[in-house]
């Protein structure tokens, strides 16, 4: 009988967002570990048993990447992080997303008529982040919500609110869906966690160049805290 894996895997969409989460860790103290998985150059953080590595930019190669983690190693839990848009005044440029299920916005179905595809985060997980904040003071706020999960860069106000509406989503951004359609095949726990960078409207790729370095600290400082408890 096989041994329950005790490692985390965090894949992020972008090499710049990899390396800022890292960097992250390594200024609150963790020691980075550099590690080839498969054909993945990984930097592991043995002290709270992750494994960082970059899942690729949109869905499919996200997914295929995430497949190809899975075929080398053993994961409890895998987290796909990265930055996104608001679709919600209430959620701001700074803020924390964990998604209580990703929905896959742009799967559209022309010869019937279904709910969009929807991958609910691991509620083990979910639940262990909720009590975070009674126990550490974190300066950024955290939401708990859907996360919109789709192949489109989201620049206009008016396609923000289409996806609020039709998704009930807190923010939108890419690879989600790729990820937990590689977990779901593989029966491995999921959730997504996403900094918020812009407002998914026409500022947004001057926002996300500026705002994304203090988007994956903030992402840092909440897995730091939280992965220990987890």
């Amino acid at each position: 009988m096989s041994a329950t894996p005790t490692e985390v895997a965090l894949l992020t969409p972008l090499p710049e967002e990899k390396d800022a989460l890292a960097a992250t860790f390594v200024a609150l103290g963790r020691q980075p570990v550099p590690v080839v998985v498969g054909r993945l150059s990984c930097v592991r953080f043995p002290d709270v048993s992750l494994t960082v590595a970059v899942g690729g930019h949109g869905k499919a190669q996200f997914g295929i990447q995430t497949q190809h983690l899975l075929d080398h190693g053993a994961y409890r839990l895998v987290i796909c992080a990265g930055a996104a848009g608001s679709l919600r005044d209430d959620v701001g440029v700074g803020d924390v997303v964990a998604a209580t299920a990703t929905v896959e916005h742009d799967y559209t179905l022309l010869f019937a008529s279904r709910p969009l595809p929807r991958f609910d985060g691991h509620a083990a997980a979910l639940n262990s982040l909720r009590q975070l904040p009674q126990r550490t003071a974190l300066p950024f706020r955290l939401h708990f919500g859907p996360v919109a999960s789709g192949d489109e860069d989201v620049v206009a106000t008016e396609r923000a609110k289409e996806l609020a509406s039709k998704t009930g989503a807190l923010c939108v951004a890419w690879e989600g869906a790729g990820a937990a359609r590689a977990c779901r095949f593989g029966g491995v726990p999921f959730m997504e966690l996403r900094g918020v960078t812009d407002h998914a409207d026409k500022s947004a790729p001057q926002d996300f160049d500026h705002n994304l370095p203090l988007c994956m600290g903030h992402l840092g400082q909440l897995l730091d805290a939280w992965l220990p408890l987890l």
